[in-house]
């Protein structure tokens, strides 16, 4: 089987190839060949030579790796498709989170306007990377992990249904699913025997039950104040407001209960997130000397045909790769580079929150790629299992067309990925889902048009944007419409 990512350079491939090493299946169904696609060899080379050490220390069959800077050549023959691109690189991030700030208004990569202006910039190529999917490997399952992820998402699938493909574009996320372990462990389940109701949009949502047995451990948890506030998510919230709330929230919510503090926060910085990461990143790329400046990011620019195919990369044992540090110091460059992103994470909204330091069991990783392996499972080798996607709402979300794509539970298997219904949802909850999603979709249509109109709407109707003057600031500050 083979596995095509797209922004292949990116940080956080090798999460992706540590968990396709790690898979102890039948071989029907197993990747076998992992093709990385990035506009950028530099970062190409410096991600295979990371890969070509994993490769070395692993005992069993590892998946072959190709690299190309070719797309057409990359999606041929693809049964599955990783979309993880960057369009305009860390760059562009650090100026969707500075741009707002200067409003003061909150500017963060996929929430309030940094996430609108990101997603305006994002649609329009994986629009088209959605396009080249559709004509080169029409049978693929696209799996976005492309930022806005529910915006990304909703416009590649509509390139797929329009051609008669189904719905075979399927998002995912690591925040419901560290949410879900979490507050199960919390309650003292094993956190793969829990389930968990689930309901919202990417980076908008609310976890409302964990049921173990047949009963939801979820209200005694919120009545322990103790047991509440010893995870992630009730020390950003606090005991107080989730009582008072009922649910769990996804930890992006916090910019929105908490908006005022967490634009202090993000104002009084040193450094943004994305200046942050551009400095870290470019430091990494730089120590591997691979090129990929600090404002380089995976797929920046992407699109069809740019480029020509190279084979560099490590062969299952071997590499190819280019630069001055061998498989092993690159391998450890990542790793020390990896655990920082990590411990920093969200670090603003911690510091608003008291300051607290992230528990070791946050620091794993293995979300994404755990998502995602675990999709690929039950789609190749029709494993039926229920994850968190996002997916087109049909009929799961009371409130909501059947096209919006939503973030809930679904049945999974060879068929793809179905939406399980959520059942009635709180007022409060609901309202902020037609927000946002009157936000994608306009964000969608201005991307698709050019339409200024459809941008300044997308601003404007944000919750976190408090005036459409400022809307239209920073819609003109951005360029582009």
């Amino acid at each position: 089987m083979r596995l095509t990512v797209l922004g292949g350079g990116g940080f956080r491939v090798p999460l992706v190839y540590r968990a396709l090493l790690g898979d102890s299946g039948e071989p029907e169904g197993r990747c076998t060949e992992l093709v990385l696609h990035d506009t950028d060899r530099g970062r190409l080379d410096a991600i295979g030579a990371v890969l070509a050490h994993q490769a070395e220390q692993h005992t069993g069959p590892a998946p072959a790796v190709r690299t190309t800077t070719d797309l057409d050549e990359a999606l041929r023959g693809a049964h599955f498709v990783f979309s993880a691109i960057r369009v305009g690189g860390l760059e562009g991030r650090t100026r969707d989170e500075r741009i707002p700030l200067t409003e003061g208004v909150l500017g963060q990569e996929t929430v309030g306007a940094g996430g609108v202006l990101y997603g305006l910039r994002t649609l329009p190529v994986a629009v088209r990377i959605a396009e080249r999917i559709a004509a080169v490997a029409p049978d693929a399952w696209v799996i976005n992990f492309t930022n806005p992820a529910g915006m990304v998402t909703e416009a590649m699938g509509r390139v797929f249904r329009e051609r008669g493909l189904g719905d075979r574009v399927i998002g995912i996320c690591d925040s419901p699913v560290g949410l879900c372990r979490r507050a199960a462990r919390a309650v003292g389940a094993d956190p793969d025997r829990a389930d968990y109701d689930y309901v919202g949009l990417n980076h908008l949502g609310w976890l409302r039950r964990v049921t173990v047995g047949g009963r939801d451990l979820l209200p005694g948890l919120l009545a322990d104040a103790p047991a509440l506030e010893s995870f992630e998510e009730g020390k950003l919230f606090g005991a107080e407001w989730l009582g008072a709330l009922g649910a769990l929230p996804n930890e992006y919510l916090h910019y929105y209960y908490f908006n005022r503090e967490s634009v202090a926060a993000l104002t009084g910085a040193d450094a943004t997130r994305g200046e942050f990461l551009r400095t870290q990143q470019g430091r990494f790329y730089a120590e591997l000397g691979r090129g990929g400046g600090p404002g380089a990011g995976p797929g920046h620019g992407a699109g069809p045909g740019s480029g020509s195919p190279s084979d560099a990369g490590p062969g299952g044992r071997g590499s190819g790769s280019r630069g001055t540090a061998g498989p092993a110091a690159a391998y450890e460059a990542w790793e020390r580079t990896r655990l920082e992103r990590e411990q920093t994470y969200m670090a603003e909204s911690r510091e608003a929150t008291g300051g607290w330091q992230r528990d070791s069991c946050d620091l794993d990783c293995g979300g994404y790629d755990r998502v995602a392996l675990a999709l690929m499972r039950a789609i190749s080798r029709n494993e039926r299992t229920t994850l968190i996607l996002n997916v087109p709402n049909r009929t799961a979300v009371p409130g909501l067309d059947a096209d919006a794509v939503v973030e809930v539970p679904c049945l999974v298997d060879a068929g793809g990925a179905r939406p399980l219904a959520a059942g009635a949802v709180a007022p409060d909850q609901l309202g902020l889902m037609l927000s946002l999603k009157a936000v994608e979709r306009s964000a969608i249509e201005a991307a698709a048009s050019g339409s200024r109109a459809a941008a300044l709407r997308a601003l404007a109707l944000h919750p976190l944007v408090d005036s459409v003057r400022v809307a239209g600031r920073i819609l003109d500050a951005a360029g582009g419409y």
